[in-house]
């Protein structure tokens, strides 16, 4: 775990809190760090007049327990698990509503023994990929390879009053929007383009129905 941590903001946060964020954030309520600096620069050019990278330091010796979602031991679905645990996703149809509630009671991992998770990032744009597979729009296989679509990168989420503690903070640099914005524009359309092409591809592959139907468990082979 990287010991430099990094928090794009419209706003210098001297001080984060368990409970400052949103609580239909992707892991929940918390705080939201990356360890690359260049992804917090574009994350904090959002629609904002001023933007900053507040930088962190995970102090040594806190012990801290983390879920890396990247480890062989989980797979996308349990990452898809805590997504729609947290954000906020309204089926139209039956199908796809028993679906969710498959994932959700199936594969949906226990963290909350964890100081810190880490894992994709899903914005509206990756959020969308995540609502198409449970559609039935996508494969599994097309999930899994949509999460490196345009290069979003991986955030670190703390949970925990553990972890707020070991966390100090060091300095907060502003951000030139004239430069990360146009960055974070073109990395969210080249995801979206390079999704748009994935769906025009009809593959075969295991959809999010097969999983329902065949009642798939965490440890089936296939999601390895």
């Amino acid at each position: 775990m990287e010991s430099t941590l990094y928090h794009g903001s419209n706003k210098i946060v001297e001080h984060p809190s368990l409970t400052g964020g949103q609580i239909h954030n992707d892991f929940g309520q918390g705080f939201y760090c990356t360890p690359d600096m260049q992804m917090a620069c574009e994350w904090a050019c959002g629609a904002r007049e001023q933007a900053f990278v507040n930088c962190y330091s995970l102090e040594p010796g806190f012990s801290l327990e983390i879920c890396d979602l990247s480890k062989a031991n989980y797979h996308v679905l349990n990452w898809l698990a805590l997504l729609l645990r947290n954000r906020v996703f309204e089926t139209r149809h039956s199908v796809p509503s028993a679906i969710k509630a498959y994932i959700l009671e199936t594969f949906l991992p226990d963290v909350s023994f964890f100081d810190i998770i880490r894992g994709y990032r899903a914005d509206d744009s990756y959020f969308s990929i995540a609502s198409a597979f449970i559609e039935g729009s996508i494969t599994l296989g097309q999930l899994s390879a949509a999460l490196k679509l345009g290069e979003l990168g991986e955030q670190v989420f703390l949970q925990s009053e553990k972890a707020f503690e070991a966390l100090v903070f060091t300095t907060a640099l502003p951000v030139d929007r004239e430069r990360y914005l146009p960055r974070r524009m073109e990395r969210d359309e080249k995801a979206r383009t390079a999704f748009r092409k994935m769906r025009e591809n009809t593959a075969d592959g295991i959809l999010a129905i097969d999983i329902f139907r065949e009642k798939w468990t965490n440890e089936d082979e296939r999601l390895r």
